[in-house]
């Protein structure tokens, strides 16, 4: 495989929220990007406008196949997909072919054009419940529910096809992802967020009136979840980074995406009321299906493979740059 950046590299899901923040740093990087996106949740403006858009559905290997063959792709990073815990286990047949079996086809077509290096956005959710914190990417996967399940499945082919082609595959299990690029380019954009960051400054530029808090009767501190909240321009250079680690040969690799400490939801709520300066309108809610208690990475194998060092590794910057998108989007 070439090292250099002039790589072209297909990126899936490109208008969405983590594919759109990969496209920054890509660019950033000096590489050709062509993006892929139905645009179902994605916004097409979060897409750079010199950027190539192909609106259409990864399933469609077709126009997969034609759209790696015009652009002469010999990278792929794969963000498409459905995201929502609650709803992949009211709706799981929604998930498994969104996520398992669209995924399965994007992987026919990139091995079918010869694409050499190919990185996943996998989720800590395959760890179901952990017994072990922080976690290690040898930590058992035993998810919980239907969205880690699909994940993991997708997981199981890259690893499969990788060891039978000569294509080469980082995963990346995102824990928290949050935030928005510092520079206001992009931020998260999608209906129906269930994300705890995004939905409380979504409260705060009154485009709710209320926020819930499921479940306070856990084992932890304070009673609620903690979880590992990594910034989404931190994450996409991760991707940038894992690229350049398959382009140089390196080997396939599974990578934990977090800071490796975590902060709990009654936490993350006392530094938005400290940023913002007064009290939110929250609703003590139930436990919610399918949420682990704790979820905190062992973080060093990333830091140690690929050299990545993050910028924006405190939480008021992370909300901050979260809460600037959504007053911009007013």
């Amino acid at each position: 495989m070439s090292s250099d950046s002039n790589v072209p590299v297909l990126v899936t899901g490109g208008a969405g929220y983590i594919g759109s923040h990969a496209i920054l740093a890509l660019r950033e990087a000096g590489y050709p990007v062509v993006v892929i996106d139905n645009l179902s949740t994605g916004e097409r403006r979060l897409v750079p406008k010199d950027v190539p858009l192909v609106v259409g559905n990864i399933a469609d290997q077709e126009l997969v196949s034609a759209v790696i063959s015009e652009h002469k792709c010999k990278a792929a990073m794969h963000f498409a997909g459905s995201i929502i815990v609650p709803e992949s286990i009211i709706d799981p047949l929604k998930y498994y072919a969104n996520n398992t079996a669209t995924s399965r086809d994007l992987i026919a077509c990139c091995v079918r054009e010869g694409i050499e290096a190919f990185i996943f956005s996998s989720t800590a959710t395959v760890y179901g419940n952990p017994q072990c914190v922080p976690l290690p990417e040898t930590a058992e996967t035993l998810p919980v529910n239907p969205y880690g399940t699909s994940k993991l499945m997708t997981e199981w082919m890259l690893r499969d096809v990788s060891a039978a082609t000569g294509m080469h595959h980082a995963i990346l299990r995102y824990f928290n992802v949050a935030g928005a690029d510092p520079a206001g380019r992009s931020g998260q954009s999608g209906p129906d967020s269930s994300h705890l960051i995004r939905v409380a400054c979504e409260l705060i530029v009154g485009k709710r009136s209320k926020m819930s808090v499921f479940g306070t009767d856990y084992t932890t501190p304070d009673g609620t979840c903690i979880r590992d909240y990594v910034h989404v321009s931190d994450l996409a250079e991760a991707h940038v980074l894992a690229l350049e680690h398959l382009l140089r040969h390196g080997e396939n690799v599974i990578l934990n995406c977090g800071y490796g400490h975590g902060f709990s939801v009654w936490q993350v709520i006392d530094v938005v009321r400290k940023l913002v300066g007064r009290e939110l309108a929250i609703h003590m809610s139930a436990r919610r299906a399918g949420d682990a208690e704790i979820l905190v990475s062992d973080s060093r194998k990333i830091r140690e493979t690929l050299g990545w060092k993050p910028r924006f590794d405190d939480l008021e910057t992370i909300v901050n740059t979260a809460l600037d998108w959504e007053r911009k989007r007013v």
